[in-house]
């Protein structure tokens, strides 16, 4: 085959209803190739009421790493998750553990002063040692490395000589603020990537040193296994948390709190402390009203080893592209190259990922098949900050979300703000990351304003249908049937010609979910929301899945709860 081949599969077959307990989505990500979904620890589903001093809802890199910081300073933890471990975003990331942020370092002194970016870096920078130090105490083998990071103009500098020369100046204005955080930042004009051999010249880089990568899951499965170990930790799986409740008085030092978790099989865990490690809240407004929810794409792609710089890199587009090598086999490294970002449900999936391609081909000729391609999913806070703290209005729950980009270093951050807070010991960087803070939001008012109009504009879909009968479906694909008279319907056609009808109603604010010809799923446009193409739910706000409508669903549904 030639290197120059496309060979990306953007419209795969269904898989199985199972397929969906171990990962959001139909596309596969790279990390299976060496660590497979098999390899992943297995626990039961909760049979019992409990008490335990903290739990812990999501078993993503922010559940298992606040659990390890609760756990090894002598706390009780259980853990519960929905479906199988690491079936969330985090078995979808790209990977990178960067202290050069999404947002960048001018935006969030903005919003939150110089004093708040400051946080910000010192943070990111804790969390990228604080993965290396848990790598070499438990002797875990996961390619975790430091690695430099480069940002470089989206413009080619000959073809577009002045939007190159505007990056430059913003890019500049960059290392310099990152430098006054003292961050090893640096500017390297004429710079260019190894093996970058193709004709677009993108020369010039933002230099930020000391950044690094691993393979998350082989990281997170040697973290669990070592927790699975320890006799203040118990884990559940396939135990979905309805609701979560603080009950009790507490008013100053008087009186006590307690958090109960209603599970969706009717067991309930009393604790002390609960942590929605969820990606995203599982509550109807609050800091969810503060978040743009995107999806985003991400390719592996072969190259020769030794043909590419081992680095992080990154362009600066809106929704900018973004590279990492991680181990293929004997002769080939994987290229993992991911964008092409855009609000979820509102936009068509086809077609981001050969958009990736054809940028990697341009650039890097060398490169050879794609062997895998799959979105994830992002939640990017209107002031650039993730909400990691008490939830607002609550004394004992806490929340981990708004990654805006970042969601890994974010997750470790969280594991030591949390585990802090519970000792009842004070964090510097807490104040940076609070759920609750206002000043930085209310500088976001316009941003606020123009977000909550283009959400509530997605409810237009009540008048809206996908297909007018549901005999002019494909096979493998699905659509939204909206009768006048009826509630809108999401009918999947499966590959054999089988009907599955489920409510077209997201249980989280009723908007009218659209389907993912990419993913096989259905992703709801107001908050993000997404369920697989027979109706389970694999991304929150929403609490439960589709309600199912005719026998085919119940089954399906049914097939893959009992997986």
């Amino acid at each position: 085959m030639s290197r120059n081949m496309a060979t990306v599969n953007e419209n795969p077959r269904q898989p199985a209803p199972s397929h969906f307990m171990a990962t959001s989505g139909a596309q596969d990500p790279v990390w299976i190739h060496t660590e497979p979904y098999s390899n992943r620890p297995r626990f039961p589903a909760l049979d019992r009421d409990l008490d335990t001093e903290v739990c812990i809802i999501g078993s993503g890199i922010s559940g298992i790493q606040t659990a390890y910081e609760l756990v090894t300073r002598g706390h009780q933890v259980v853990m519960i998750e929905a479906r199988d471990i690491l079936s969330g975003e985090t078995g979808r990331t790209s990977g990178h553990l960067a202290s050069s942020l999404d947002d960048g370092y001018t935006n969030i002194a903005q919003k939150h002063g110089d004093q708040g970016a400051l946080y910000a870096a010192q943070s990111h920078s804790f969390a990228i040692d604080r993965v290396g130090e848990i790598v070499k105490k438990h002797d875990i083998e996961c390619e975790y490395r430091k690695l430099p990071g480069y940002t470089i103009s989206q413009w080619d500098r000959r073809k577009q000589p002045k939007k190159h020369d505007e990056d430059v100046k913003m890019l500049k204005e960059e290392v310099v603020k990152a430098k006054a955080l003292g961050l090893p930042a640096d500017f390297k004009e004429g710079f260019s990537v190894k093996g970058w051999d193709g004709e677009p010249d993108q020369r010039d880089a933002a230099v930020f040193e000391g950044q690094a990568t691993f393979h998350p899951t082989k990281y997170l499965i040697a973290v669990l296994n070592w927790l699975k170990q320890q006799p203040n930790f118990t884990c559940y799986t396939h135990t979905r948390a309805m609701n979560i409740a603080e009950k009790g008085i507490e008013i100053g030092p008087i009186g006590t709190k307690s958090v109960e978790i209603k599970t969706l099989a009717g067991h309930t865990i009393t604790c002390a402390q609960a942590v929605e490690a969820t990606c995203v809240p599982l509550q109807k407004l609050s800091v969810i009203a503060e978040m743009e929810f995107d999806r985003t794409y991400c390719i592996a792609i072969r190259v020769p080893k030794g043909s590419v710089e081992d680095c992080l890199l990154y362009d600066s587009a809106e929704e900018y592209k973004y590279v990492r090598l991680t181990h293929c086999d004997d002769k080939d490294d994987y290229m993992v190259v991911g964008g092409c970002d855009h609000k979820v449900g509102q936009e068509e999936p086809i077609g981001r990922y050969k958009e990736i391609e054809t940028w990697v081909r341009e650039r890097f000729p060398q490169a050879g098949s794609v062997d895998y391609a799959w979105s994830g999913q992002i939640f990017e806070p209107v002031d650039y900050m993730a909400f990691i703290g008490l939830n607002p209005g609550n004394k004992h729950t806490y929340i981990i979300t708004g990654d805006s980009g970042n969601g890994l270093t974010h997750a470790v951050i969280a594991g030591r703000i949390i585990a802090t807070t519970i000792e009842g010991k004070p964090d510097a960087w807490a104040s940076a990351y609070n759920p609750s803070r206002v000043t930085s939001l209310l500088k976001s008012g316009k941003e606020l304003l123009s977000h909550d109009l283009q959400i509530n504009a997605q409810y237009k879909r009540f008048l809206q249908s996908d297909i007018q009968d549901i005999e002019d479906l494909p096979n493998g694909e699905g659509g939204v049937l909206n009768p006048a008279t009826k509630s809108p319907m999401a009918v999947y056609k499966d590959d054999e010609g089988k009907v599955h009808k489920f409510s077209a109603l997201c249980p989280h604010l009723k908007g009218v979910v659209c389907w993912n010809r990419s993913e096989k799923s259905w992703d709801c446009p107001v908050h993000g929301s997404r369920f697989s193409k027979d109706g389970i739910c694999v991304m929150g706000p929403s609490k439960g899945g589709l309600n199912a409508i005719d026998d085919s669903g119940k089954a399906s549904q049914q097939e893959a709860m009992q997986a």
